[in-house]
């Protein structure tokens, strides 16, 4: 069941020049809508605007009288451009939870791998399995990089890789998710968010070792509930799913990578 509620925006912190961290009151969202981390919320961004914008959750927290959830987003077009101009006090429109949460288990251990705006959303899988998980966040610029002290509290360990080399291994993602899986593979599973390019380097990684894999997708959304085709993306055994109502989450192996 999806809600669709006025939130209160309670906390506003730009975490650089160009992302923002926003908490919001949710009425009784969390509690009745949530299936677990990695789904996201649909945003209405102005008057003006007929299509929401999809943004991840990066946690929530069930509280009496309001559940919050906390979002962050990129300003990269006019509809968050609106968003990121916001202020507290100041109320959204949101329609959510939507799609499909990671499957996971309380007491699982996990290889969470986040890549740029696909960061956040890990944060919730982070909480989920407090301490227990190892985090592998890819940046393109030390400049750029998010939520680490969050993070490095909410997980056993947090390394960090930057396109450019000003913070942590120089390179991408997956050779970190390669030397962590060379060392111990005895993960629940690999789950991974962030641009197609990566989440195919990660898939082969975890295919490598034996571990499973999930990730979850990014496609430009328009209706958010599957009644159109905009995010509509093709599977290995020839058929096309909906990101917004079938994903975000797939199982790895689900995926035609060479589409």
């Amino acid at each position: 069941m999806k809600v669709e509620t006025k939130c209160k925006i309670v906390q506003k912190v730009w975490l650089n020049p160009d992302t923002v961290y926003m908490v919001l009151e949710a009425g009784s969202m969390v509690r009745d809508t949530c299936k677990g981390p990695g789904q996201f919320v649909h945003i209405k961004c102005g008057e003006g605007s007929f299509l929401r914008r999809p943004i991840s959750v990066c946690s929530c927290m069930e509280g009496e009288p309001e559940d919050t959830i906390a979002i962050v987003f990129e300003r990269r077009g006019t509809g968050t451009d609106w968003l990121a101009q916001r202020e507290c006090g100041e109320y959204l429109d949101v329609l959510g939870f939507l799609g499909n949460g990671f499957a996971m288990k309380p007491e699982g251990r996990y290889l969470l791998v986040g890549g740029g705006i696909g960061v956040p959303p890990m944060r919730g899988c982070a909480q989920y399995t407090m301490g227990r998980s190892t985090a592998i966040l890819g940046f393109r610029t030390a400049q750029r990089a998010i939520l680490l002290d969050q993070f490095k509290q909410e997980c056993d360990q947090v390394l960090v890789a930057t396109d450019d080399g000003t913070m942590g291994h120089h390179g991408f993602v997956d050779a970190l998710v390669r030397q962590v899986l060379e060392k111990d593979k005895d993960f629940t599973a690999v789950l991974a968010c962030g641009p197609k390019l990566m989440l195919r380097s990660v898939w082969n990684v975890a295919k490598e070792f034996g571990v499973p894999c999930q990730v979850s997708m990014e496609e430009r959304m328009a209706c958010g509930v599957g009644a159109c085709l905009g995010c509509a993306t093709p599977m290995a055994d020839g058929t096309m799913k909906h990101v917004c109502k079938d994903g975000p989450i797939f199982a790895a192996e689900e995926v035609d990578w060479n589409a």
